[in-house]
């Protein structure tokens, strides 16, 4: 598996490739945000299977390098920063990224988190071909082409966002665990991830304009809560 690591610091690069590197991936470095695109134009060799992203590079907003590897690729995007509050979360997610990792972090963390981002998307959410189209109120969502609408309007979401979606949606007014979300939606049992899933639920609120569409249970997890017809 190819990575590319987008990292200015050659230190903390050199030392992170090689704990990469003992868990099998062939690791490309790229140390500002113009590199990181260069290497991501389309080449002979194998394309990288995850872009692991610093937002503090020396010449562009990582947010902003993230919004134009998103527009190139489909490659999942792990964010890297020091910006730990729910809002820088969020805006990044928004900008496509499909996951996000605060520093200080455990190598375990960051390592389960790749894996995690790097399933196929066909293998996310179980899917029958009787239930290839869910509708909730104004919300429309389409199973095969992965898209939803509301009143008829596109919304744009991120691979996990619709395979979260899609999860609570296929059950409305059922409790979800939140180890039960984590391991469908991130096919993993690591519970670290649990943060990413709060960021996940936040963000679909917003980009929903339905923040009562997601009832947290406390303690629990999450359901979604049918709108009105």
């Amino acid at each position: 598996m190819r990575l590319l690591l987008v990292e200015d610091d050659d230190h903390v690069a050199a030392a992170l490739s090689a704990v990469l590197a003992r868990h099998g991936f062939a690791v490309t470095h790229a140390r500002n945000g113009e590199e990181a695109l260069q290497a991501l134009l389309p080449c002979e060799a194998a394309p990288f299977g995850v872009v692991l992203l610093d937002l503090g590079l020396p010449d562009q907003d990582g947010y902003e390098v993230c919004g134009k590897i998103r527009k190139r690729t489909a490659t999942p995007v792990i964010m890297v920063t020091a910006r730990a509050d729910v809002r820088s979360r969020i805006h990044g997610l928004n900008l496509g990224a499909d996951d996000y990792v605060v520093k200080p972090y455990d190598t375990g963390e960051l390592i389960a988190r790749i894996h995690a981002v790097i399933r196929r998307p066909a293998a996310d959410v179980p899917q029958t071909p009787a239930d290839t189209e869910l509708r909730l109120g104004a919300v429309r969502i389409e199973l095969p082409t992965r898209q939803v609408s509301v009143d008829g309007a596109a919304v744009q979401l991120t691979r996990k966002e619709f395979d979260l979606l899609a999860l609570l949606a296929q059950r409305p007014g059922v409790v979800f665990r939140r180890e039960q979300i984590i391991s469908e939606v991130w096919r993993t049992s690591w519970e670290g991830t649990g943060r990413t899933l709060e960021v996940h639920v936040a963000s679909l609120r917003a980009k929903l304009h339905m923040p009562a569409l997601i009832e947290t249970v406390r303690g629990v997890g999450y359901r979604l809560v049918a709108p009105a017809s």
